[in-house]
């Protein structure tokens, strides 16, 4: 259990710790088996022959594992597909892990939902009639079928499904969400919209707005007018008593979500499908008195279209004092930004950064670290069940006719749009918390300030309690890494740390190898800005995004997944127009998914909103390694006591009335950084890794 750096390693042991990374490296050759220990590189080529492959040149993306999969005959790029992916067997998942998940596990959900939810939804297109048939769901639940040796529900969901008394039925209930316990209607108000943008599943948007007035990046010659339609006028009606719009910019008070530009190119051919459409949008909110978000406007744009001679399109909604017409339209323009940051949240802040992202990390670590090294071992819990996780994803998840394509806007296009975030605006420097907030405008440096940052919105639950884990973390890295490299010049010449980092840029993110903003890893300043990153994004920031998903999307309306009509101002028919005017509830259902997309979405939630029951949660336990050195051990244990009162920090927070985005009626207290948990569905619980 004793870690050596390589110039320090007994000479006994020299050559066996290089025969093992080679051994670890393997050839790059022939199909990888079941049991093998072997870690190399390859592009996304296994999500079908329909797609695109992701990674190179034309759809950059972060590596994946090498399966060796023979390639198929008909496009000599992509690999023939298979039910058994294979991941080295260190990275399996455990004995435990898959007993205690046996029923819920993500495999298995992953795999059968899809067919489950095809025998109760013969119509994958039927929307939901009435609000009231949505609320259904959880009160009285949907018939199954009649149960059968092989009922994929009752396997795959127990939690869900209730067995009814004196009868061979199943029923699947759907829990009620926790925000839905606290209040009914909160998925309705405008003020929950904007608490969620700082204390939601996607906290990670929202910026602040830096220059007026809005416009547009993009070509025009293409898209149109580069002008945004949201002008001070609009804005300041909406602010009328508070500050003038300047006034407003001047004190830092205007914040946005902007999928402009990102989807605006993506419009034309995400309408081409069936079954849904696409805007590019912006969302502005006021930053109120009391420290709350205030939505004053939505606009939505259509790019001008070559195929049927149509012009650009944009339009402004706002909230609507007076006007049931517009305030119905702003319903509706809600639920279109909703869905387009659901999409994002899943295949960006969750997917793409988080599981992703990391997978490249985990590679070099076991093909450059030997297991004998300091850093590896300091890695090695935040990698845990990360790339089955992984592998799962692709199987079901992100694959073509997966769950991703199958109820979220963009469809077939989804990682399309991810490669396109990881191609303009993903950078490793900016995973790292302090600097992504800087970064959106939410902080800025201030040395007298607690953890040198000074937040734009004091209360934004996910940035507070993020930065005191945030520099427990790093405390506990610097610790770790002074104590491993009292001289800087031990990281300049430690030849296996500098593969390492030299990997990971070159080849895991080979796509970005040439980006100037790539840490240099040559002192131990360096390496614990690096070692941090890493372990805060498979951490605290997997976590942020992760296990709220049911708690805020386990009701559908609150965050749908897909927007699937166009708006009724856009090119309106008379007929189309009047049905709008007399059952304006019957069009918003029209426009929310599908009751075949809903219980998917709803069901995978769930799941992955869950711990298992051999979750290892971060400062929690020592790792046996860790416990051989003295100065380890006393470090951890300061760790391990950062971790336990951010728990009574997060708590007395959560009952502080002054800060209203995480207290209040109706209002669910923000836990999800809040270090342990037990397992199940509790909304808290910061794992060492992404091990769901």
């Amino acid at each position: 259990e004793q870690s050596y750096l390589p110039s320090e390693t007994p000479n006994g042991l020299t050559r066996y710790r290089a025969e093992e990374l080679s051994l670890l490296r393997g050839n790059g050759e022939g199909e990888r088996q079941q049991g093998d220990r072997i870690y190399d590189y390859d592009v996304y080529n296994d999500l079908d022959l329909a797609r695109p492959v992701l990674g190179g040149k034309e759809h950059p993306y972060p590596r994946r594992v090498r399966t060796g999969r023979p390639r198929s005959e008909t496009d000599p790029l992509s690999e023939t597909g298979s039910s058994n992916f294979y991941v080295p067997r260190d990275e399996e998942f455990s004995q435990l892990k898959q007993s205690g998940f046996s029923a819920t596990t993500t495999a298995a959900v992953l795999r059968a939902v899809v067919p489950a939810a095809e025998t109760i939804f013969i119509d994958r297109n039927l929307g939901f009639p009435h609000l009231t048939a949505v609320d259904s769901m959880y009160d009285q639940g949907i018939n199954l079928p009649p149960r059968t040796t092989d009922s994929p529900w009752t396997d795959i969901i127990p939690r869900l499904v209730r067995t009814v008394v004196d009868s061979a039925d199943d029923i699947l209930q759907f829990v009620v969400p926790d925000s839905m316990k606290r209040d009914r209607f909160f998925w309705l108000k405008d003020e929950q919209f904007g608490r969620q943008t700082l204390a939601g599943v996607n906290p990670c948007s929202i910026e602040l707005v830096k220059e007026w007035p809005l416009k547009s990046k993009l070509d025009p010659e293409i898209y149109g007018p580069a002008e945004s339609a949201i002008t001070t006028k609009i804005v300041e009606q909406q602010i009328r008593g508070f500050m003038t719009l300047a006034e407003a910019m001047d004190r830092k008070k205007l914040f946005m979500l902007d999928y402009h530009d990102l989807l605006l190119p993506f419009v034309g051919l995400v309408r081409q499908q069936e079954g849904t459409t696409l805007y590019g949008s912006r969302a502005l909110f006021f930053l109120t008195p009391v420290g709350t978000l205030k939505p004053v406007a939505i606009e939505l744009v259509r790019p001008p279209s070559k195929e049927d001679g149509k012009p650009q399109w944009k339009r402004v909604f706002t909230p609507a004092n007076c006007s049931a017409t517009e305030e119905w339209l702003w319903k509706l323009a809600k639920a279109h930004v909703l869905a387009h940051d659901s999409g994002y949240h899943e295949l960006v802040s969750h997917f793409l950064r988080t599981h992703a992202c990391l997978e490249p990390y985990i590679i070099a670590t076991n093909r450059q670290l030997s297991a004998m090294h300091p850093i590896h071992r300091l890695l090695h819990p935040h990698f845990r069940y990360t790339m089955e996780i992984n592998s799962l994803a692709r199987q079901a998840l992100i694959s073509a006719g997966g769950i991703i394509e199958l109820a979220f806007s963009p469809l077939k296009y989804a990682m399309q749009l991810g490669s396109a975030v990881y191609d303009q605006r993903w950078r490793f420097d900016y995973e790292a918390l302090p600097k992504d907030l800087i970064r959106r405008g939410m902080a800025v440096e201030d040395p007298s300030a607690p953890h040198g940052l000074k937040l734009t919105i004091e209360d934004y639950p996910y940035a507070s309690d993020g930065l005191i884990l945030w520099d427990g973390l790093h405390q506990w890295v610097s610790d770790y890494v002074n104590h491993y490299y009292p001289d800087p010049s031990l990281v300049s010449s430690d030849v296996e740390l500098q593969s390492w980092w030299t990997e990971i840029r070159t080849v895991g993110h080979g796509d970005k190898k040439d980006e100037p903003w790539w840490p240099s890893l040559a002192t131990p300043s360096d390496l614990i800005e690096i070692v941090t990153t890493i372990a805060w994004t498979a951490s605290a920031q997997h976590a942020a995004v992760n296990f709220g998903q049911y708690a805020y999307g386990g009701y559908f309306p609150n965050r749908p997944s897909i927007a699937r009509t166009n708006m009724p101002t856009e090119d309106p028919t008379d007929e189309a127009w009047k049905q709008f005017i007399d059952t304006p509830e019957k069009v918003l259902l029209e426009m929310f998914p599908s009751q075949f997309q809903a219980a998917v979405v709803m069901a995978i939630l769930d799941v992955l909103s869950n711990h298992s029951v051999d979750e290892e949660y971060i400062g929690q336990v020592m790792e046996p390694a860790w416990g051989h050195d003295a100065v380890i051990r006393a470090a951890f244990e300061r760790f391990h006591g950062r971790m336990k009162a951010l728990e009574v920090v997060i708590d007395a927070r959560n009952a502080n009335e002054k800060l209203r985005n995480r207290n209040g009626a109706g209002v669910l207290p923000y836990e999800l950084l809040k270090p342990f948990s037990e397992p199940g569905v509790t909304g808290k619980g910061v794992p060492y890794s992404t091990s769901i």
